[in-house]
């Protein structure tokens, strides 16, 4: 076992290159570039150490074109006895890398212990950590029993649907074939995230009637019903929400409430158009939400509260109508810290820095949800490198001591569940 900590360490070039050549692919999602060549790049590496690989296609789903095809590599290697399989899955698609950069966000650049590029944080550095992790751990211990796999999935930047959801309903994620997931997001290498906060997205849209824009008298404007909406929100729904808190770790601190975003308003002139606008009343405005909410909250509760507030104002303002439609709704998810997964990652902490971890919940979900909903498989915990405020911001970067430690910490935690009871 020190030897196969120490061989970790003395891989830390390659563990930057590898970083850096995964950078490299610009993953962009939307629209969903370059999956099909990242993948057969980590596929290929992997057939190095005796994985099988197989690519899944996610056919059908939202973005899957032929232009840009949704694939997922899968990669396992089965072991010379029975035992449990430890899945290590990460995504591979990144957001856009937008203004600010002070370098190529795509040329993966390696300076002062670090490595810049979008999706170096989040989450491709993990994503290395723990390919060199498990290759490391296979040369330490070549005959292990139970299998071990790894993927890279597409899509979890915009809800997983063609990745670890596909994936998930197809039994990829299920009992017999894996016992226990570990998800390299990037929560810091000294702590364990058991879970996320739930989340519903839906959208709403009010109605008007159509009149010409000098006369809106004789129409009825979409956009003044949403903005009474709006307000019933800021006078009624938002003080109510700042003051639930829940006894979940959610980190930060500001979100161990309930929180509603506002992610964007729809209505009217469309955005795209040239020259002047025209001078109509909009019959449709269309508002779309991201509640995020606690444990200690139902579903029904969650939605009921917005319905109140549109039935109410259905009942109070004249012509107001509306209509509401459920875009995603994920329950709020708390692996136990002493279940198996959690445990072994706790031990490798433990090891590697001589302390108790820190046991955390994702503000946001990730592709834990679908593992839990689709696959019914609930031993899975976060656990990477980086600094989640580093994600999805310019200059991004992932430090490369945190990805050695990170892998010793994942390595010691596959050592210790594929030789549990042994």
């Amino acid at each position: 076992m020190d030897r196969m900590l120490e061989s970790i360490a003395a891989r830390r070039r390659d563990l930057a290159e590898l970083t850096r050549d995964l950078v490299r692919f610009p993953t962009v999602n939307p629209p969903g570039d370059a999956y099909g060549p990242c993948a057969a790049f980590i596929g290929e590496r992997l057939k190095k150490s005796g994985f099988a690989v197989e690519y899944v296609r996610g056919e059908g789903e939202p973005g899957d074109t032929d232009r840009y095809p949704r694939i997922n590599v899968v990669a396992r290697r089965e072991g010379t006895s029975p035992g449990s399989c430890v899945h290590f899955n990460s995504h591979i698609d990144v957001v856009e890398p937008g203004e600010g950069w002070t370098m190529d966000p795509f040329e993966g650049v390696i300076r002062d212990g670090r490595v810049y590029g979008r999706g170096a944080c989040d989450m491709k550095g993990g994503l290395a950590a723990s390919i060199i992790a498990v290759e490391t751990f296979i040369e330490a211990y070549p005959d292990h029993p139970g299998a071990i796999e790894i993927s890279g999935t597409v899509d979890e930047e915009s809800g997983g649907f063609g990745g670890v959801a596909y994936l998930a309903a197809k039994g990829y994620f299920s009992h017999p074939r894996v016992d226990h997931v570990i998800i390299p997001e990037p929560l810091n290498k000294d702590r364990v995230c058991l879970g996320h906060r739930g989340v519903w997205w839906a959208e709403i849209e009010t109605k008007g009637e159509i009149a010409h824009g000098s006369m809106p008298f004789l129409g009825d404007c979409a956009i003044r019903h949403m903005g009474a909406l709006l307000a019933a929100f800021e006078e009624k729904l938002f003080p109510a929400l700042d003051r639930r808190q829940t006894r979940m770790p959610v980190v930060p601190e500001g979100a161990r409430r309930s929180t509603m975003n506002i992610n964007s308003v729809r209505g009217g002139q469309a955005d795209d158009f040239t020259g002047l606008p025209s001078p109509n009343v909009p019959d449709s405005c269309k508002l779309t939400i991201d509640r995020r909410f606690l444990l200690e909250e139902a579903i029904a509760d969650v939605k009921g509260e917005v319905v109140g507030i549109l039935d109410d104002l259905k009942a109070q303002r004249p012509n107001f109508d509306y209509e509401i439609r459920d875009i995603m709704e994920v329950m709020p998810l708390m692996t136990e810290k002493d279940a198996p997964v959690a445990s072994a990652v706790a031990h490798g902490i433990r090891q590697i820095f001589d302390r108790e971890p820190d046991y955390v919940i994702s503000p946001g979900t990730y592709d834990q949800k679908h593992i839990a909903r689709l696959g019914h498989l609930y031993d899975c915990v976060a656990y990477g490198p980086g600094v989640l405020d580093l994600a999805h911001r310019p200059d991004e970067w992932v430090g490369i001591e945190d990805m050695v430690q990170s892998a010793q910490v994942m390595a010691l935690a596959l050592e210790k569940l594929l030789y549990a009871g042994s």
